[in-house]
């Protein structure tokens, strides 16, 4: 009988090693793609923007940050640059989970929504920046919708254009011209 529970025994401790632990240890069954965690990221703030999505806060170190460059174009629109920092754009059947530094941005014309980009260059309309001086904004957001947010601010960066072109007319050519750039204001992390 001893020699039965010793073999007993045995293959307790020994049937685990080879099968490996079970239940132990790190396993990618708790990371996302790329290894990353699916843990929330940041902390919700109760502010929110115009469109009623919540702030997402996260510190200042290692905030994304975003500068964007507003320049008018040959066709009588505007082109749009972003220069991002600590961050990329997802794809659009991305999941509606927060990853640090992924997400998306929205472009702004006066407060107005405009676009929604996924990468960092775009061209506005001229449709959309009529005559007169403008703030064109691009705000970054994460891919569950909140507003990615440092010290209570949203990440975000603002143009002043000013669209000086009257409304064209069929031998105007200068009335096509869009206008110049004024001031540039940017917001990184």
């Amino acid at each position: 009988m001893t020699w039965k529970r010793g073999l007993l025994a045995a293959f307790v401790v020994c049937v685990p090693l080879v099968l490996g632990p079970a239940g132990c240890g790190t396993s990618d069954a708790n990371e996302g793609k790329d290894g990353e965690s699916p843990l929330p990221v940041g902390r919700l703030l109760d502010e929110t923007d115009r469109e009623g999505r919540h702030y997402r806060e996260v510190g200042k170190d290692g905030a994304p940050g975003v500068g964007i460059e507003v320049t008018p174009d040959a066709g009588g629109g505007w082109k749009v640059r972003l220069t991002l920092r600590r961050f990329r754009f997802s794809a659009p059947d991305a999941k509606t989970e927060v990853v640090a530094g992924r997400g998306l941005a929205y472009l702004f014309v006066d407060g107005g929504r405009v676009a929604r980009l996924r990468t960092p260059g775009c061209r506005l309309a001229a449709r959309l920046v009529p005559h007169g001086t403008h703030h064109v904004t691009a705000r970054l957001y994460a891919d569950d919708g909140t507003v990615w947010a440092v010290r209570g601010k949203p990440v975000e960066s603002t143009a002043d254009i000013t669209a000086s072109g009257t409304e064209p007319g069929p031998r105007s050519p200068a009335a096509q011209s869009p206008g110049s750039v004024t001031s540039t204001t940017l917001r990184v992390g």
